[in-house]
Formats: structure tokens, sequence, C-alpha cells
């Protein structure tokens, strides 16, 4: 009787300790925007009224039609938010987020953005996500990909609850790079070594970092910027392109994400 041979054992590869990836999350490792997933699932739960996201809505199709992100908006969004978050806690808000990862966003991952992510853990490399959407479900997306770490938008607290301020800023175009760098410097990293991946043209200062830039499903700004400095671009979309197929995929960080920066803009119930 002949056996059937073991399947050879192939062992990982060692630890890349001073090379690793970054990856923007909307747009990028997710098709749409995180955070208005986020909101459906909240909305859906009577944490805040329909009308509410429709206003964080208008204010990031304002930012899309004028072709510039309006500071003020982001800044009385942003206020609102914080205004609604105060006084939750850090478990409801996790607990939440699980859920809502499972249900509206764990089938919007780009299988390719996910390979690529693959490749460099495969490579020994860390991976880690890089957004302005709330630590807290950043840190779920990371987790439930398998992925190192996550760095996003942090909301302060005090004894698990929500102070409805932030810790520092949203993460958010040249906050994403200083972020990276600190990261880089807090683990050793050699940013030369290491490999940057987004959709928006608000994340150049982070793809410009690092040693190689990857642009993911870009839109126009980026797509230039890429071409003229010969920057990869890797495109998964199919038909039209994604600032044409619908609100959630033209929602990304802009006024959206400055509405639910600390941890999403809910009303007390």
């Amino acid at each position: 009787m002949v056996s059937e041979a073991a399947e050879p054992h192939v062992p990982p590869a060692p630890p890349d300790l001073t090379a690793a990836a970054f990856f923007d999350v909307d747009n990028t490792m997710m098709m749409g925007a995180s955070i208005f997933y986020f909101a459906r699932g909240l909305a859906a739960r009577k944490f805040f009224t329909s009308s509410d996201l429709a206003g964080f809505v208008w204010g990031q199709i304002k930012f899309r039609l004028g072709g510039r992100e309006n500071k003020e908006d982001i800044k009385t969004h942003r206020e609102r938010a914080l205004s609604f978050v105060a006084g939750r806690t850090v478990a409801e808000l996790t607990s939440i987020s699980e859920e809502i990862y499972d249900e509206l966003m764990a089938d919007k991952i780009w299988s390719g953005t996910r390979a690529l992510a693959q490749m460099h853990l495969d490579a020994g490399q860390r991976v880690w996500l890089v957004t302005a959407t709330p630590i807290e479900l950043a840190a779920i997306i990371s987790r439930r990909l398998g992925l190192t770490g996550a760095l996003g938008t942090v909301a302060e607290t005090k004894d698990g609850v929500y102070t409805g301020r932030l810790v520092g800023d949203l993460l958010h175009g040249r906050a994403k790079a200083h972020a990276v760098r600190a990261l880089a410097s807090r683990e050793g990293l050699n940013l030369k070594r290491c490999t940057a991946y987004s959709d928006s043209a608000n994340d150049i200062p982070m793809l410009s970092a690092v040693g190689t830039a990857v642009a993911v499903n870009p839109d126009g700004g980026l797509r230039d910027v890429a071409r003229a400095r010969g920057w990869e671009i890797r495109d998964f979309r199919t038909g039209r392109k994604a600032a044409k197929i619908g609100v959630p995929s033209v929602l990304g960080v802009g006024a959206l994400a400055g509405a639910v920066a600390a941890g999403m803009a809910y009303r007390r119930r």
C-alpha cells in the first residue's frame, strides 16, 4: 500500500524587524467608508436619527463637490459628535463595533488589498492600518484581518467612559505621516524599507514618507501624482470609478470622519 507523501513543511519567514507596511482603510482596504457602515449600524440600533446621518453625508458631499476640505465644517461635525459620545462607555462602543463589522464590513474588504497585506505578513513584516477612523473600530478591523495593529483617531476616556474630547486631532492628511514616523521611531523601523498604500491624494504625505508607495484604487489627484513619481498603481475596482458608484464609496475622511472621530456620533437613549 502506497501512502501519500506528506505536504512539505514550509517554515514561516523570519521576522523582518525593520520593514513594515501601512494601509489606509477607506477605499483602500475596504470598499467604501468604514465610518459610513458604522453609522448605518448605529442608526439601525436607534443610537441617532436618520437626519443626523443625512447631515454627516451632506457635509462630505459638499467636500467632494467643492474639491477641498472645509476645516470649519470638520470642526463643527467633530464638536457635534463629541457632545453625543460623552458619557458612553468604551465597552459599549467596542461591543457594537464587533457586531457592525460582521454585519456590514466583513464582505466589503478588497480581496486584492488583503492579499497585498498578507504578502507582507508572509515576508515576516508587520502590517498596520493607518486611518482617521476611531481607533476602537480600526483595531477591530486590523484584528479581524490578522494584521499587527492600527493607528486611528483617539477619543479621550476616563475610567472607561468617553469625556467628549479628542486626544490630539483627527488622524488625517499630514497627521498620518507624523504618526507613521513616530511608530517607526518607536518600533525601530527603517522607513526606506517600508511600504504604504492609499487611495487618496490626502495621504500623499504618508506615501512620501516611506521607501515604496502604492496607489490603490486611486482618486484622480493621487493617480496623477503616482504616475508623475513612478509609484505603482493597483486598481481592484470594476466598472465606473469609485467616485461615481454611490455615497458609501465617496464617503472618505472629510466631514463625516470628523463627525465620528471620537467614537461615532450617537445620541443618548
